[in-house]
Order: C-alpha cells, then structure tokens, then sequence
C-alpha cells in the first residue's frame, strides 16, 4: 500500500522492518531553504529498502517514508530530548550534516514550523508503525521490530575510527529479549566481519518507544556501515556520492542479514511456544 510519502508493505510474520532514514524527497516549498538539496539527502541511508526488499518474500511487513530526514527525523525524540547526552547527533528537524556542515541558508525552522513538521509526517509515520505492530501483536502475541540503518564508517564528528560492519542496537538490553540480542549477534560474530552489541549506536528513538518485551514488542535496531554494500569514497562529494545501488556489490552481505531476518522470526516462534 503507498499513500503519498508513506509506504506500507503489510506481511503476516510477526516482524515489522521499519526504514525511518532511507526517504530522500524534500517538498518543493521547502528545498530553497536548504543550502542544497544534495547536502539535504546526504546523510540518507542509501539503498537500504533495497538492501532489505528480500524481507517481503518472508512474510515481513514494512514501513518507509519517503521524505528526507533533513526534512524531519521519524527516529528522533519529538520533545526535542537528546538520544546520547554528551555526544554529536542530529536533531528532530536537524540544522546540521553529521559533519557538521550548516544545511539551512538563513534561519533554521522555528517551534511553530517544526511542529508543523510533525504533524504531517513523523505523527503519521509513527501512526502507521503502531498500527501494523497491534494489528501482528494481535495475531501472533509477539513481534519483532526491526528498525534498519546505515552510516558511512567513518564520520569523525560521531564517532573515533571504523564503525563496526554491524551495530546492534538494543538501549543495554532494555528493548528486547536478550535471546533475540544474542540470536543476532551470534550470526554477526560467525560471519567474520565485526560487529558490537550496544556500541556508539544503542538504537533510536523508534528503538526506545517501541521496544517493551514484557508486552510482547521487541525492538532491535541493525545501523550498517555502508562499506558493507556499496563502495565508499575517501572524500564524499557531490560528484561522487552516493553510488548507484551495485546488487551484486551487495551480494555478499544479503545472506547475512537473510539469516538476521530468519532469527528474529524464529525467535517469536520460539516465544509462542
């Protein structure tokens, strides 16, 4: 189903894939704002609803917006509260790149503007996830939510070095089983690459809202450095990014993330037991 800026895939297993970053459209009345509509997109999760298209085949259901996280974060705390107190982030409506870089020409939305914001599209976004998790909930008892992500490995203003290939993310263990934490992480560990359970990124705002175990909701977030599916440039620039989305540069990560995708839901099947 597909209402405008808002897509929704409804499968029956009992898992919801939530895409909140990988949107790019900017509407026109608010493009001349940006200082560019390419630095506006950039810190997108590219590719990513393309990375994770297998997961319709297994009866998972999905939810994406399409409208750019510079325009209004769906994975930030909407009283504005920060995710990591202390640390570099972004905002609900950001100002900034990760890298710091000014994204407005003049003055950054007011109060009244991002509420306004909210309203048409992180209220409906969040709407249409607590709609399809009652509606699994309902027929399964327990669902999985997984909230999916990338970032370049290297964003200096973030985090020191190379993020780990996979970040799991679980706020310490608060959002999910930690059968469900370790099911993940095992297949991460046995697939070579590195990976960290609760590192630099703990899971979001969609994470954190939703992830209540003990009412049958489980929520794990899986941000992915990008060099796992596509080529990154030393230097990302507007000649060179992003990348055209390379299936077969992404071949070699999908069977891991199949089996991610498999494990939490045979995790629920295990808990219905």
């Amino acid at each position: 189903m597909t209402q405008d800026w808002l897509e929704i895939h409804r499968g029956d297993a009992p898992l919801v894939v939530s895409f909140p970053h990988t949107g790019t459209d900017i509407p026109p009345e608010l493009a001349e704002g940006f200082v560019s509509t390419w630095l506006a997109r950039k810190d997108a999760d590219w590719w990513i609803e393309q990375l994770y298209a297998f997961v319709a085949a297994l009866g998972a259901t999905m939810v994406r917006t399409r409208i750019s996280r510079s325009v209004i974060d769906v994975n930030r705390d909407p009283s504005g509260a920060s995710l990591y107190p202390g640390q570099a982030t972004t905002e609900l409506c950001p100002t900034t790149t990760f890298d710091g870089r000014p994204l407005y020409r003049a003055s950054p939305p007011d109060d009244a503007e991002i509420a306004r914001r909210r309203v048409n599209w992180f209220d409906p976004y969040h709407a249409a996830l607590n709609e399809q998790l009652d509606r699994l909930r309902s027929m399964h008892g327990t669902v999985v939510l997984y909230d999916a992500h990338s970032i370049l490995s290297r964003v200096s203003r973030l985090f020191d070095g190379e993020l780990p290939q996979f970040n799991i993310g679980t706020n310490g263990g608060v959002t999910c089983d930690p059968a469900l934490a370790s099911a993940v992480s095992d297949i991460c560990a046995a697939s070579g690459r590195s990976y960290v359970l609760d590192g630099r990124f703990r899971g979001g705002w969609t994470t954190r809202h939703y992830g209540r175990p003990e009412r049958g909701v489980h929520a794990i977030q899986i941000e992915l450095a990008i060099r796992g599916y596509m080529d990154e440039p030393e230097l990302v620039a507007e000649d060179n990014w992003p990348p055209d989305h390379d299936p077969a540069r992404a071949a070699a990560i999908t069977p891991i993330l199949t089996d991610i995708i498999k494990a939490c839901i045979a995790f629920t099947d295990q808990k219905a037991r």
